[in-house]
């Protein structure tokens, strides 16, 4: 008899988690799909526009569904500007742009991870302190002196103030402190330099994590529509991003159709390369969350 009160208790008890679970994973479950509707609806709606007529890009309500795509838009888009010019002005940034910041993060990130020398977590902090810093407050000194220089209207204007980056030192750095000091050890009892160690022990390690940094890099530079439109005063060196925006620029008013149809396949690329990508990315985090 006294029995049946406590079970009475742990029933209700279990109801009550039970309902709480259900509650929590309801909640869950609508919060990821807020999330993923807030990333999946501008590039659906980009898309959407993409094929789309003009007349039905101004229909208000407009419409989230296409009865006849208009593919013709993008041969539209790719001949209204010099299209593979800028794609290849892109490339030709981007390239260069990731080359120099591997030559320049790689040593850094090794340095402040297992040198030790004066003043080290001062110039970290400097370093890390720049990522503080917006291009737009830095620009118009950098443009001073490239113009000096006479840079403006190449590729080193568009190249050199992205050839470092703070982040992806201090990422890269993370990764470098994680390998045993053994290791390095071992391998100075074979005698070997340190370059040796940074491209034979460092990087092979570190594989997930440069190449996440380089895709992010890579994302950030085939974006980038500032440096392109400050460091040029003509397309001779301009690159995807500004040649999109000059879709808009025509007398008979803006042809949205013709726009997102650019903006379509100025992403491809990038989507390609995280398609290529992603299982790396996953194993530089996984490895980052594991100390």
């Amino acid at each position: 008899m006294c029995r049946r009160p406590n079970s009475g208790v742990s029933a209700a008890w279990r109801v009550f988690m039970n309902s709480k679970k259900l509650v929590t994973g309801t909640i869950k479950t609508l919060l990821n799909i807020l999330i993923i509707l807030i990333f999946f609806v501008p590039f659906y709606w980009m898309a959407l526009t993409a094929i789309k007529s003009l007349g039905e890009t101004l229909i208000f309500p407009p419409t989230f569904f296409v009865k006849s795509p208009h593919f013709e838009n993008f041969i539209n888009a790719y001949r209204a500007i010099p299209f593979l010019k800028f794609t290849i002005n892109s490339l030709i940034v981007t390239g260069g742009t990731l080359l120099f910041q591997f030559v320049t993060v790689i040593p850094a990130a090794y340095a402040f991870a297992r040198y030790q020398f004066r003043f080290k977590n001062f110039l970290f902090g400097v370093t890390l302190a720049t990522m503080m810093i917006p291009g737009q407050l830095v620009f118009l000194p950098i443009f001073l002196l490239f113009s000096k220089w006479g840079l403006i209207n190449s590729f080193w204007s568009l190249i050199l103030p992205s050839a470092s980056s703070a982040f992806g030192i201090f990422m890269l750095r993370q990764t470098f402190k994680q390998v045993p000091e053994e290791l390095m050890e071992a391998a100075r009892l074979d005698k070997s330099s340190e370059a040796k160690i940074i491209f034979k022990i460092m990087l092979p390690i570190a594989k997930p994590t440069v190449v996440t940094l380089g895709l992010l890099n890579f994302i950030g530079t085939w974006n980038d529509y500032f440096w392109p439109l400050v460091m040029t005063t003509n397309d001779s060196v301009r690159t995807l991003p500004v040649g999109i925006v000059s879709l808009r620029m025509v007398e008979s008013g803006i042809s949205y159709h013709t726009v997102m149809a650019g903006n379509v396949i100025l992403i491809i690329p990038i989507l390609l390369v995280y398609l290529l990508a992603q299982g790396q990315i996953i194993k530089a985090f996984t490895y980052m969350g594991e100390k």
